[in-house]
């Protein structure tokens, strides 16, 4: 493939699917998208133009540089399930996790004591190398180009393998984002903590932005 082309592959058809979708083919990657509807993965193919095919998952996850595991808390088991997961279809991908696992409206979180979606999704995924990443902001974030004039998003990524975060913070910069790693995956649960702390505040009506310092950078 062309230098710095990827093969990404997508599990999930929603809105951050398709926005990643849209702004990874834009970059030049090669992406399959896939999920529970076949015919919904087409249709998004089709929408997105042809940087863009659809595929049944397990064909999604095969020899892929990246796979994008966008699908809802309730859904990643199944999906995991589906593309052989446990039998370590996985295993040396970089797996990117934007789960967030949170009560509607509430932001309180779903997972265990102490546990994380990331590290569930390591536990049901052997040998992937799992980063948690693209989980905060929304989807329409990443659906235009990025923009030189405009602040560029700091999108806080954990993962305990630096090439995958190294491959994982170019898709980042990819669609305008500015990569941040702050951790191994026993920090995913902070992260998670934060998105609840966010739609919590939105759910409530007050703008997360304002909740959060402004601390000028030196230099």
């Amino acid at each position: 493939m062309p230098d710095g082309q990827m093969r990404i592959g997508i599990l999930g058809t929603g809105t951050l699917a398709a926005a990643l979708a849209a702004g990874w083919a834009r970059a030049g990657h090669e992406v399959a998208v896939g999920g529970r509807s076949r015919a919904k993965a087409e249709a998004l193919a089709e929408r997105l133009g042809p940087g863009v095919r659809a595929l049944d998952p397990d064909e999604v996850v095969a020899g892929r540089d990246a796979v994008l595991l966008a699908v809802s808390w309730d859904g990643v088991e199944e999906m995991l399930a589906r593309v052989g997961a446990a039998e370590g279809a996985l295993a040396g991908v970089p797996l990117i996790d934007p789960v967030n696992a949170v009560s509607h409206g509430v932001g309180a979180l779903l997972t265990g004591p102490g546990e994380s979606v990331s590290t569930r999704i390591a536990a049901l995924a052997p040998g992937a190398r799992v980063v948690k990443a693209f989980h905060l902001f929304a989807a329409d974030q990443w659906v235009a180009e990025p923009d030189a004039d405009r602040p560029r998003p700091t999108v806080a990524m954990c993962g305990a393998d630096p090439g995958a975060l190294e491959v994982v913070g170019q898709l980042v910069r990819d669609v305008g984002g500015v990569p941040a790693t702050l951790g191994t995956l026993d920090r995913v649960r902070q992260l998670e903590e934060v998105a609840g702390f966010v739609i919590r505040l939105v759910f409530a009506g007050f703008d997360p932005g304002s909740a959060v310092p402004h601390v000028p950078m030196a230099g």
